[in-house]
């Protein structure tokens, strides 16, 4: 067996997993390495959601019964978990939505929406990058069709990280807000954080920043970052879908106007106006995501107690040796960086003109599941000049072997091809 250094107990947290211990195509042990599209779920998480629904399940806020507010509790608490695991000043900072792309989605409309000093125009300049998922360009082309605004955005080197070498003239003194990816979900490559929130804080412009591939594999502090808004997902950190977190500074919150308008983020309404409540209930119209948030929570506790430097260590480990294996299969082209420096453990790649899904295909036959795709980025696709994608991504459960798996039935869609 292959033994690497920073590697975590994988042994013990697999069996936390009851999913990897399937079989599939009827005699194939599952090797699971999707985990940038989903993370699979600990028992831990199971059990929170089931006794949720078993014990405890009512409408939050509304209610003085004890149901409405043991439920009330949870729910709240599940906000305090996600405050101090991305060490946020305030707890009402954060705000649950039901993914990154509803997060997103908040942001571009509160501008769109907002007054001055805010409000996006026809005066006025969006910058995002060529990375970007669909979830960070589709709003903002929106809003830009709405408003006039104009929409910029930094080109990719072909070594698959931004182009900043032209900063100075993307991000100007028009640009209104600059929204970014961390982790890129299909290159993997690490951004440059700091540079770019230097040179938005110079013009006066708002950033941010989408931690959906950063959140569940390193230490997240939306201090340290120095951004405006923080968007991420809890289905890809192991816990449920149908949750997901916009973190915002709380002098903006208390400024922007609302999206969605319903019950629970009003203070009163009567038939001619409506006042509205504090942040985070401000932004959270209607009935929440409250198992949903309950069993986020959870999730933060388990990925806690195992520490994220140490995930993120694992993972450094696990993709400095796929890079290396990788590198080794013949034909096979990495689409990103080529080393485990500056960037996550998600690898896409081409194997010389087999189209990536049929490796794909081939590859589940093995019981081995990867994305292929353009994988919701498919401007980056664009920009190298390919149709799409096969890609590997690990997560704190995945092992040397699972990699050797992959290797060794990249060899196998080689000869079945050809």
């Amino acid at each position: 067996m292959t033994q690497l250094p920073g590697l975590l107990d994988t042994e013990a947290i697999r069996k936390d997993f009851p999913i990897l211990d399937r079989l599939v195509h009827d005699d194939r042990k599952l090797v699971y390495l999707d985990n940038a599209a989903t993370s699979q779920k600990p028992r831990q998480v199971l059990d929170a959601l089931s006794e949720y629904y078993e014990r405890y399940n009512a409408n939050v806020h509304r209610g003085v019964h004890v149901l409405a507010e043991e439920a009330t509790a949870l729910y709240e608490g599940a906000r305090d978990k996600v405050a101090a695991f991305i060490n946020a000043p305030s707890r009402d900072e954060v705000i649950f939505t039901k993914n990154a792309s509803e997060s997103l989605n908040l942001v571009a409309n509160m501008l769109g929406w907002a007054d001055e000093p805010y409000r996006v125009d026809s005066e006025t300049e969006i910058v995002i990058t060529e990375m970007e998922h669909h979830s960070n360009i589709v709003p903002w082309q929106l809003l830009s069709q709405r408003t006039g605004a104009k929409l910029k955005w930094f080109g990719l080197t072909d070594e698959g990280r931004l182009d900043l070498s032209n900063i100075d003239e993307v991000i100007t003194e028009k640009t209104k807000i600059v929204s970014f990816v961390l982790v890129s979900n299909i290159l993997g490559t690490l951004n440059p954080v700091e540079a770019i929130v230097r040179r938005a804080q110079e013009v006066g412009a708002l950033v941010l920043i989408d931690a959906s591939q950063a959140a569940p594999h390193m230490p997240l502090d939306v201090q340290a970052l120095q951004a405006d808004f923080v968007a991420f997902t809890g289905h890809k950190m192991c816990g449920p879908t149908g949750i997901g977190v916009l973190w915002g500074r709380q002098e903006l919150l208390e400024d922007l106007p609302p999206f969605l308008g319903g019950g629970e983020m009003i203070e009163t309404v009567s038939m001619h106006s409506s006042t509205y409540a504090p942040a985070p209930h401000k932004f959270e119209a209607g009935t929440p995501p409250i198992a949903q948030a309950v069993g986020l929570g959870a999730a933060i506790d388990y990925l806690s107690s195992i520490g994220m430097d140490k995930i993120l260590a694992h993972e450094h480990a696990l993709t400095e040796y796929a890079v290396r294996k990788l590198g080794e299969v013949p034909d096979l082209r990495i689409i990103g960086p080529t080393t485990a420096e500056d960037r996550g453990a998600a690898i896409s790649f081409t194997l010389g003109d087999i189209h990536p899904h049929d490796v794909g295909q081939v590859l589940d036959e093995q019981g081995i599941a990867v994305r292929v795709g353009h994988h919701c980025a498919r401007p980056v696709c664009l920009r190298y000049g390919i149709p799409a994608t096969t890609r590997a991504s690990f997560y704190l459960y995945s092992t040397p072997a699972e990699i050797d798996a992959l290797v060794d039935g990249l060899e196998h869609v080689r000869n079945f091809f050809g």
